[in-house]
């Protein structure tokens, strides 16, 4: 799966999960861009992509980025193991 493929997804995750956002969904959108984002909806996204694309995230993993696109380049690289 390319990185366009993989944003698609996130979109469609992003746009049913915080369904009050209206903005674009690029590599840089970040939860301090999403007012319903917060530490529940940081959860409930984990666990839909890792359901929908076959990924497991560590704690740490996901700790450690800070937008959708460092995301995306952590999904690309476990599909790739």
């Amino acid at each position: 799966m390319n990185r366009i493929g993989i944003l698609a997804q996130l979109e469609g995750l992003i746009r049913d999960l915080f369904d009050e956002y209206q903005g674009p969904v690029t590599e840089d959108l970040s939860a301090h861009d999403v007012e319903q984002w917060d530490s529940l909806g940081n959860v409930q996204f984990v666990v839909l992509i890792e359901k929908t694309m076959d990924v497991r995230f560590s704690t740490e993993e996901m700790a450690s980025l800070s937008n959708l696109g460092e995301l995306m380049t952590l999904i690309e690289r476990k599909k790739s193991l």
